[in-house]
């Protein structure tokens, strides 16, 4: 095998459908690989339960925290220290990822689960402001600095999971359910909030009520630690493990990732950026500016919201089938264009008033959300090969969430307060599906292909490279 064939080999650039052989087709367990979505997506639920709770509260949060007479400031606040963990999930993505690399990706998700846990649960432990003064929002930081750096480690390591678990035929409806959790997590999260928001007073919800979610965190992470310690290693990590020792010079570091795989990092942050604004602006900003800035009541924009993801879950699904079907690039396309036509309408709708016409606007917003959140799994490991994909895949990830995703509710209320435009949510969307566009346009079509460094290709490989040593000897 010539040197250019091996360093192509090495970093795993695609075939083409035409010249697919059968060696080269993923072959899987079925039982394990249904136990392996499973757990994935339950624990992603888990996660995100923890880590989106923060969002649907924070109007208390800012009262508690962060003492003002201006309630947007309070919420300004709020999200100030939700965006400060955004900034650490690089480093957590930075460190977690070369890991599961070079260990297993099982392991490093059991990890994330329980740090994730500790942090939300410490979280409901902080005195308020009115207790022990500016050490509550320092330690309400802390805290939030230990959720963004498990976090940082856990899409990238969910997801690359799935993916090297799941069959070339399925990886799209496999995938789908791992932001079906995500929803899952979210619409636990939110009602958790709105059922405390009806059974308790303001004054006790302020008081104490609010600490309730995040208390839970506690047995919930035991359960998610449970569910991934019993997983196996994925087939793909578990071949290339075999061979590591031997190929210990072939190893891709930092250098190798850098310089090699930048075009395919810079898709990644780009795709990634179109997907996360929508999220965040949808799950995590809307319920906020319904209730701060156009003044709706804050337990019935919730549940507007519930119901939205509530339909959005079987629609998550269905979108991970057609994306096996029709593939990831007319999906992901589709849905920038529709983001970018849709935003403005959609906004208008939800400043109506009329709880009708939010649910409209939201459920607009939904289904171009749920084209990303269905095909964004499958579409976001394909990009990158087996040594180097947890580790790509969490930095690129993270680096795109930090700047663009978890920056959304903060950037969107500030500008919303300074210009006054109400319109200001919907020119953020259309700016983001335009980059998504031109990004997914130059990303090759991965649907019911192999992906890359799948478990027979490295032992074809393999068998070539121990031929040829015979040969020479």
């Amino acid at each position: 095998m010539s040197d250019q064939h091996e360093s192509h080999a090495h970093f795993g650039w695609f075939k083409r459908r035409k010249n697919l052989t059968p060696d080269d087709i993923t072959v899987v367990d079925t039982d394990m690989l249904r136990r392996a979505v499973g757990a994935a997506a339950l624990g992603n639920a888990m996660e995100w339960f923890d880590f989106g709770v923060y969002g649907y509260i924070a109007v208390t949060l800012g009262k508690v925290f962060f003492p003002s007479a201006d309630p947007a400031v309070q919420l300004i606040s709020t999200f100030a220290t939700f965006t400060v963990a955004f900034l650490v999930r690089p480093v957590g993505g930075a460190v977690f990822g070369p890991l599961g690399d070079r260990y297993g990706r099982q392991k490093l998700l059991a990890i994330t689960m329980i740090m994730m846990a500790l942090g939300t649960f410490c979280i409901g432990l902080i005195p308020s402001y009115g207790q022990i003064g500016v050490w509550s929002p320092i330690l309400l930081l802390l805290a939030r600095l230990v959720q963004g750096f498990s976090t940082g480690g856990e899409y990238g390591g969910a997801a690359t999971f799935i993916a090297e678990y799941s069959t070339d035929r399925n990886r799209g409806l496999m995938g789908s359910w791992l932001e079906f959790g995500t929803l899952a997590g979210y619409i636990a999260g939110a009602g958790a909030v709105i059922t405390l928001q009806f059974l308790l007073s303001d004054a006790a919800m302020l008081g104490w009520g609010w600490r309730i979610p995040f208390l839970v965190a506690g047995p919930l992470g035991l359960i998610g630690l449970y569910m991934r310690t019993r997983l196996e290693e994925t087939p793909a990590f578990q071949a290339y493990a075999e061979q590591a020792e031997k190929r210990e010079q072939d190893k891709p570091g930092w250098r190798a990732l850098l310089t090699v795989h930048w075009r395919q990092l810079l898709k990644c942050i780009g795709l990634v950026l179109v997907f996360n604004v929508t999220d965040y602006m949808l799950l995590t900003y809307i319920p906020s500016y319904m209730t701060v800035t156009l003044n709706y009541p804050e337990s019935k924009g919730l549940l507007l919201i519930i119901l939205v993801m509530v339909l959005m879950m079987p629609l998550n699904i269905l979108g991970g089938y057609f994306s096996d079907r029709l593939g990831r690039r007319p999906m992901v396309i589709s849905a920038c264009v529709a983001l970018f036509l849709l935003a403005i309408p959609s906004l208008h709708l939800i400043r109506s008033g009329n709880d009708f016409g939010i649910f409209g606007g939201l459920m607009l917003l939904g289904l171009a959300l749920v084209c990303f959140t269905s095909s964004m799994p499958s579409t976001l490991p394909a990009l990158f090969y087996t040594p180097v994909r947890y580790t790509a895949l969490s930095v690129a990830f993270n680096v795109s969430v930090s700047l663009f995703g978890g920056t959304t509710p903060l950037i969107t209320a500030w500008l919303v307060k300074k210009t006054n435009m109400l319109d200001m949510p919907a020119w953020y969307l259309m700016a983001a599906a335009l980059i998504g566009a031109l990004t997914m346009l130059t990303v090759r079509e991965t649907a019911r292909l192999p992906l890359r460094g799948s478990p027979l290709r490295w032992r074809v490989r393999m068998k070539q490279s121990v031929c040829s040593t015979a040969n020479s000897a």
